[in-house]
């Protein structure tokens, strides 16, 4: 929950993707931090780990992006935790920190690699970023696009309902947020899995078509669906200035998509907006039994009946769980 709070609250003000470095940095200095407290390091040695990971080399957001998007996303954040040990632990021997590993001229981060910028805070440390999480329920789809595919998977019963196939489509255009458009609105070839789950036209044609969006439909197999290509080039993404304005607003932090569809005879189906995903804090009341059947589902495909059982038992009782010793609930997941 530290290390959550302490990237969150830096990434609030502070875009590192917009100067082309990955956000794992985030991670690698929140976990380097907290990894330190929990191995009992003095304040002075934990500034001392804190700087190592700062004057660290970063990760490039490359393989985030067409056109060498890659499969290091998936493990990006797992490398720079286990990175951000090794720096706890180096520190803990006694190894020297690099005070001014920011704002040193010319050599430092800010200089070298924030374009001569100082971070900006919105808030201090303290729960904000936990009582916001995004909780990634329904769909597995890049945040921005989350809501998109909810309109698509509405716009895939509305379709049905008119009898109307997706060939009679003539354009698509998807309103949405500045991020949005700088993240995932790809045109073009999509080479790989981690390519498309990054390309918010490809996650809104897949529900039009089939009325899902699972991990499976990512693959080659179901990519090579001349449908989805064919529609992906009617689509177009325009921003919506009240979106992106409500994106940054920390009282709201909304992620909203809007979708309309248009047909060759020149007909329209009324726009479907989302403004929050389910997984968002204004849903909450909404989303937790779907979170709880997603954590049941997914227990499913790894425990025993009764192992899954005891997980749950433990899991859903939150004042056994508060009072239960880590160890011992870590050890209900060993088969």
């Amino acid at each position: 929950m530290k290390a959550h709070e302490i990237q969150g609250v830096i990434a609030l003000e502070n875009s590192f993707n917009r100067v082309g470095l990955d956000h794992v940095v985030l991670v690698k200095v929140a976990s380097t931090a907290v990894c330190g407290m929990l191995m009992g390091l003095t304040r002075d040695e934990l500034i001392n780990a804190v700087s190592l990971a700062w004057v660290d080399g970063q990760s490039l957001r490359t393989y985030r992006h067409a056109p060498n998007t890659g499969s290091r996303k998936s493990w990006a954040a797992g490398d720079a935790t286990s990175r951000a040990v090794r720096l706890a632990l180096v520190a803990r021997t006694g190894e020297m920190g690099y005070p001014s590993v920011l704002t040193a001229k010319t050599r430092g981060f800010y200089d070298v690699l924030f374009e001569g910028r100082e971070f900006a805070f919105q808030r201090p440390y303290g729960s904000y970023v936990m009582e916001n999480v995004l909780f990634k329920i329904s769909f597995p789809a890049e945040f921005h696009a989350q809501t998109a595919v909810e309109c698509a998977m509405t716009l895939h019963g509305e379709l049905k309902k008119a009898g109307r196939p997706v060939d009679d489509i003539r354009k698509i255009t998807i309103r949405t947020h500045e991020s949005a458009i700088r993240i995932i609105d790809k045109k073009g070839p999509l080479d790989n899995p981690a390519d498309r789950d990054h390309c918010i036209q490809y996650m809104v044609a897949v529900p039009l078509i089939f009325g899902r969006l699972t991990a499976g439909d990512y693959e080659d197999g179901v990519a090579a669906d001349p449908r989805i290509d064919a529609l992906r080039a009617k689509m177009s993404c325009v921003e919506d200035k009240q979106f992106s304005k409500d994106y940054l607003d920390p009282d709201k932090r909304s992620i909203a998509n809007g979708i309309t569809i248009e047909f060759a005879d020149g007909k329209k189906l009324k726009e479907v907006v989302v403004e929050y995903p389910i997984g968002h804090r204004r849903r909450r009341k909404e989303g937790i039994p779907v979170l709880v059947q997603k954590f049941r589902t997914n227990l499913a495909r790894r425990f025993p009946a009764k192992q899954q059982q005891r997980i749950l038992e433990a899991s859903l009782d939150q004042k056994a769980l508060e009072a239960m010793p880590v160890n011992e609930y870590v050890d209900l997941y060993v088969i």
